[in-house]
């Protein structure tokens, strides 16, 4: 599909800090009664339960895609506290946001069950390659550095983008020089971090002083560092960035920045791709999809159908 027919919708940041890494392995499951809220745990935050998977039946078409004998896989999941992220339930065990519906629903469709592992997000990556996870989860953009190594097949389209405190003369950022000079906050090991650090270069280009990337691995410092002024910016998901910003004081959206697909992750030459595909295209067509993204306020990051391992966007 050429990218004027890929709509470039709205990525994901929490703020909440998770204190709990555990392991947990459960059966492909949904969520608790339609329309209630639940906590998440070590947050005030109330994240969105609505069952939305577990009416969903097997498709045999889709299903019969699957590598013969797959009957289960493994599913690395990047918790990252809170909605539209991952994040555990308030029982400190349950992992809750859109990337586990989308993995629940889909192992619905194909008739699979799933094990499923928190794991940090720039750990998945690697682990895939390695043979120790089948698929991952965790608002995954899709660039051609992953492509080189990891197969993606694609279920939302996010983004980068910019936040700050509303005290901020800081406006919208079109060009990362208006950076220089500023302590700019983000996630360890994602596009945003090899986004700042590929164009350092732009304020020495322009004689300016060079930004400083102030990476974090749990997103709760992330926020703690800008609301205490030792970030002057956050830069970061534009789901994730907009549902912070609504739940904290004092802070303000600047932007997008940048579109990215996003995908299920594999290792390179997985020949589970084209079942998980029409999957999810099976979702789209029969409503489930819509149903996911309104359940987590994400309807801007909708796709018209998933693709496998697409171009990374440019624009």
């Amino acid at each position: 599909m050429s990218t004027s027919s890929r709509p470039r919708r709205a990525l994901f940041i929490p703020f909440a800090l998770i204190t709990s890494a555990a392991l947990l392995l459960t059966a492909c499951g949904s969520g608790t009664d339609a329309g209630s809220d639940t906590q998440a745990a070590g947050s005030s935050q109330k994240i969105p339960t609505t069952d939305v998977v577990s009416s969903l039946r097997t498709d045999a078409a889709a299903a019969k895609l699957l590598p013969a004998g797959t009957d289960s896989l493994s599913l690395a999941v990047s918790v990252g506290g809170t909605p539209p992220g991952t994040s555990y339930l308030e029982d400190g065990k349950t992992l809750a946001g859109q990337d586990v519906d989308f993995a629940a629903a889909v192992a619905k469709v194909l008739g699979i069950g799933l094990k499923r592992e928190a794991a940090s997000f720039e750990a998945i990556l690697p682990a895939l390659d390695s043979g120790k996870y089948d698929v991952g989860v965790g608002n995954f953009g899709v660039t051609d550095e992953r492509r080189k190594t990891i197969d993606f097949v694609t279920y939302i389209n996010d983004g980068q983008g910019f936040a700050t405190r509303k005290d901020s003369k800081l406006d919208k950022v079109t060009d990362l020089a208006q950076l220089c000079g500023l302590n700019v906050a983000t996630g360890a090991g994602t596009t945003f971090e090899a986004t700042l650090e590929e164009n350092k270069h732009v304020c020495s280009d322009a004689g300016e002083k060079a930004y400083k990337v102030q990476t974090y691995s749990e997103q709760g410092a992330i926020w703690s560092s800008l609301q205490q002024g030792r970030s002057d910016i956050v830069m970061s998901t534009i789901n994730g960035l907009r549902y912070a910003v609504a739940q904290q004081e004092g802070l303000k959206f600047l932007n997008e920045f940048h579109r990215l697909d996003v995908g299920f992750a594999f290792k390179k030459g997985t020949k589970l791709a084209p079942a998980f595909q029409a999957a999810v295209n099976k979702l789209i067509a029969d409503g489930t999809y819509d149903r996911i993204l309104k359940k987590w306020g994400t309807t801007g990051s909708a796709i018209e159908k998933s693709e496998i391992s697409p171009p990374e966007l440019k624009d």
